[in-house]
């Protein structure tokens, strides 16, 4: 058996060279040649990968204009809607307290109805319509102001009816002829109707 020496000294760099190449030969006799046999069965299946995307088809046009404007439309419809929400709701919460206000004026003219008829002193009676006063201004600086139809045509709108009574003298049916209740409106709203008493033909037709 041949028994390779190398020189360990730092200067034989020929011994070095030869070493490098006997190695370099071995592991190129060690390493096994490619087989045939797996190249060839490989082949099928790229070709089939190969054919599989050729075949995947077309992606088709897409109108991008087409769906942003559509999305813009969109969008513009949900922000007025949110708007109108938003209105409606700060109206109604605003309304609620204006309500709140005619009730304490219906309050304060009963109080001064049964004040002059129980001879209370003057004083206090013009206290009371000072208060009713002042919340009467107030209410028409939001724009309510009050339904007095007497004598006016039956509006559903701002009106609601009580009862038909037959048509008096110088009343034509459908005329309002008696307010049992102030109404007041905001705007083209009612804010509370009026409730009247109708007048109707005499024989009840």
């Amino acid at each position: 058996m041949e028994t390779d020496v190398v020189n360990d000294r730092p200067d034989d760099t020929q011994a070095r060279a030869r070493a490098s190449e006997e190695t370099e030969t071995r592991a190129g006799e060690a390493a096994p040649a490619p087989n045939a046999d797996d190249a060839a069965a490989a082949e099928p299946l790229l070709a089939a990968a190969d054919a599989a995307v050729t075949d995947v088809p077309p992606a088709a046009d897409v109108d991008y204009k087409d769906r942003w404007l559509r999305a813009e439309a969109d969008l513009q419809n949900f922000r007025r809607r949110a708007q109108r929400d938003v209105e409606e709701a700060r109206r109604n919460a605003e309304e609620r307290v204006l309500l709140e206000i005619v009730a304490a004026i219906d309050d304060l003219e009963r109080a001064l109805d049964s004040a002059r008829a129980a001879g209370a002193a003057e004083a206090y009676i013009e206290g009371v319509q000072l208060v009713a006063r002042r919340l009467a201004e107030y209410l028409a600086r939001q724009g309510v102001t009050a339904i007095d139809p007497t004598g006016e045509p039956f509006d559903p709108r701002f009106h609601e009816a009580l009862l038909e009574v037959p048509a008096g003298e110088g009343a034509r049916p459908g005329d309002v002829v008696q307010v049992a209740l102030k109404g007041y409106r905001r705007g083209e709203r009612a804010l509370r109707a009026a409730r009247v008493v109708v007048a109707r033909r005499g024989d009840g037709a």
